[in-house]
């Protein structure tokens, strides 16, 4: 007897199937689910996922983990894609690797064409959440937030006096030449945050339009990167460069001042200050599913997707405060958290970020061509000119 779904499904390809409603499409064996990290999330999500494994024995079968950068995932995703053979099922990133996806048509549509497989994000998602979440154009989901950065740490033993304004933090950089630092932005948080946030603390015409509205950004960023040393491909190297005493300054955001510090690549000493007129660059890291997936993967890759925004999922993202404060799901609080949260939270949070949280404003990272606009041309204009 010929199954006509399963034909049909066939016929169609994962995504096409399961919108056309003819499914989900479910595998006759447990299967091993594929996950390649480009944020550091899985600090975050591991703890959900496994639980989802455990919570479906018969369907999943080993969960496996990679750990990549931002940069080389598009490359990967590209020849898999064109191989006809995609062997990653999900992606885990910020606006970074979402940006380049979405700019080169890699990420499975999410919403609408699956909604119906998917929480109603508008019904659970925090405030700060729902705003990150538009700028995944509906091509993935927000898993965990945080209102980001720019913000300026530094070692109170060695800057005795903190700049409170831009102009004061590159008068600091000039009179201390590379003591100050951040990482390259393609990859990094703290170093997106530092340049997207720049135009709105030095006003510039259009903080949204990297190509056309950053004059007073692209300038400072030229003259401040005279007295940085290098960029680090990555913000861990920054972390470690501060906590070992070779820099004395560096551009942070929330998750990258309180994680550190717990862990201890950081003293606990370490201070913070927000520049004056400053706006957060919001943060966020996504569950990105890439396009390919058979109809089996993709229903399972989606229950997976949803399983991570239960409440109970969620409360494992406050973590030990890398992406302060994690949750993207309203009302799931600290107090749900485990007990090894609840410490690192009390002893190396800080009072002084719900007032920032409270009463600065929360924008948007860049748009996806806007953002990989801006980081082509930090790339050219500024990181290539060092020791120049």
């Amino acid at each position: 007897m010929i199954d006509f779904a399963t034909t049909r499904r066939g016929m169609l390809g994962g995504a096409a199937a399961l919108a056309a409603g003819i499914g989900p499409a479910r595998a006759q064996n447990a299967v091993g689910i594929n996950i390649i990290d480009a944020a550091g999330n899985l600090a975050l999500t591991r703890d959900g996922f496994e639980n989802f494994r455990k919570a479906n024995p018969t369907r999943v079968g080993r969960i496996s983990y990679t750990q990549s950068t931002a940069p080389e995932i598009p490359g990967k995703l590209r020849a898999e894609q064109a191989a006809g053979r995609v062997d990653i099922d999900i992606v885990l990133g910020g606006n970074d690797v979402l940006a380049a996806g979405i700019e080169l048509n890699l990420w499975e549509k999410l919403f609408p064409d699956h909604a119906a497989r998917l929480p109603k994000l508008d019904a659970i998602l925090s405030p700060m959440a729902a705003k990150l979440q538009t700028a995944a154009l509906g091509q993935a989901m927000i898993v965990v937030a945080c209102p980001g950065g720019p913000i300026i740490e530094y070692m109170p033993d060695r800057v005795a006096k903190p700049p409170t304004t831009a102009q004061e933090l590159l008068e600091w950089a000039r009179a201390h030449p590379k003591r100050f630092m951040y990482a390259r932005p393609a990859n990094s948080g703290p170093g997106r945050a530092f340049m997207m946030g720049l135009p709105y603390l030095l006003g510039d015409s259009a903080p949204r339009d990297p190509e056309k509205g950053w004059d007073k950004t692209w300038a400072y960023l030229e003259e401040l990167g005279k007295y940085v040393e290098y960029y680090p491909t990555g913000t861990g190297a920054v972390m470690k460069e501060f906590g070992e005493g070779s820099r004395d300054m560096i551009a942070s955001h929330v998750g990258w001042d309180i994680n550190p510090r717990v862990l201890g690549v950081v003293p606990k000493e370490a201070e913070i200050v927000a520049l004056k007129g400053f706006h957060w660059i919001g943060d966020s890291h996504f569950i990105c599913i890439p396009k390919g997936l058979t109809p089996e993967k993709l229903d399972l890759v989606l229950e997976l997707a949803s399983f991570m925004m239960q409440p109970a999922q969620q409360a494992f993202t406050f973590d030990k405060g890398y992406f302060y404060p994690g949750p993207a799901v309203a009302g799931v609080t600290i107090d749900m958290a485990p007990q090894s949260s609840k410490d690192a939270i009390a002893e190396f949070g800080r009072a002084q970020y719900a007032d920032l949280i409270a009463n600065n404003p929360i924008e948007l990272p860049l748009d996806a061509g806007p953002l990989v606009a801006a980081f082509r041309r930090w790339d050219e204009q500024v990181g290539s000119k060092v020791g120049k």
